[in-house]
């Protein structure tokens, strides 16, 4: 039978080299009270794309410098980790998607695949819905005009936060990644707002 996975305190470090703490907190807000914090490696300097990669007519958020602010208008280059998340945004439950899978590596691909093979089985479902989406509803509209992401890349390693805002609730997801043959692949996916990770779910 499916088993839920043990929700564990999980948090998400957006400080990158060259991203104050003010930036970080004037393009996403302040993070749970009770998320601790967690140390993470220097990473180099983050771009911050709104949704599209085009440039919003809207003013910078609050916090934002010059220099970060005319990184938000570039476009998201092709085969950035940013460009392989934000299909997971345009489609729902692609994250579940076999067809998809293409895009993971271990120890996400694992817990999909486990997924996949309970769900076969008749047994049921072992993830959440929607777990691009923080298991909230999908409202296109409502992702078009709030998704920020801002991308950190360390060698061959690799973080995508998103933030979005849906019926009113904010929510906050990581995307981690591993380059994998001159390809970004996805090894990881978090929820700083609900406090889970994928790597964590039990499909047997």
């Amino acid at each position: 039978m499916p088993r839920r996975p043990v929700v564990a305190l999980l948090t998400v470090c957006v400080l990158a080299a060259g991203l104050s703490a003010a930036t970080a907190q004037g393009l996403f807000g302040a993070p749970p009270a009770n998320a601790p914090a967690e140390n993470a490696p220097a990473y180099s300097a983050p771009a911050a794309n709104a949704p599209g990669g085009a440039t919003e007519p809207t003013s910078p958020p609050v916090g934002w410098s010059p220099a970060e602010a005319a990184s938000a208008a570039a476009p998201v280059q092709p085969g950035s980790p940013t460009a392989v998340v934000r299909p997971f945004y345009d489609q729902v439950n692609l994250e579940i998607d076999p067809a998809e899978r293409g895009h993971f590596i271990d120890p996400a691909k694992t817990v999909l695949d486990k997924s996949d093979a309970l769900r076969k089985s008749g047994q049921g479902e072992c993830l959440d819905p929607n777990m691009a989406l923080d298991n909230a509803d999908y409202d296109k509209d409502e992702i078009d005009k709030s998704l920020k992401t801002l991308e950190a890349i360390n060698g061959d390693q690799a973080k995508v936060i998103v933030a979005f805002v849906i019926a009113g609730n904010p929510h906050r997801l990581e995307w981690k990644f591993k380059k994998v043959d001159g390809d970004w692949k996805i090894s990881d996916l978090l929820s700083v707002t609900g406090q889970w990770a994928l790597s964590q779910y039990q499909c047997e």
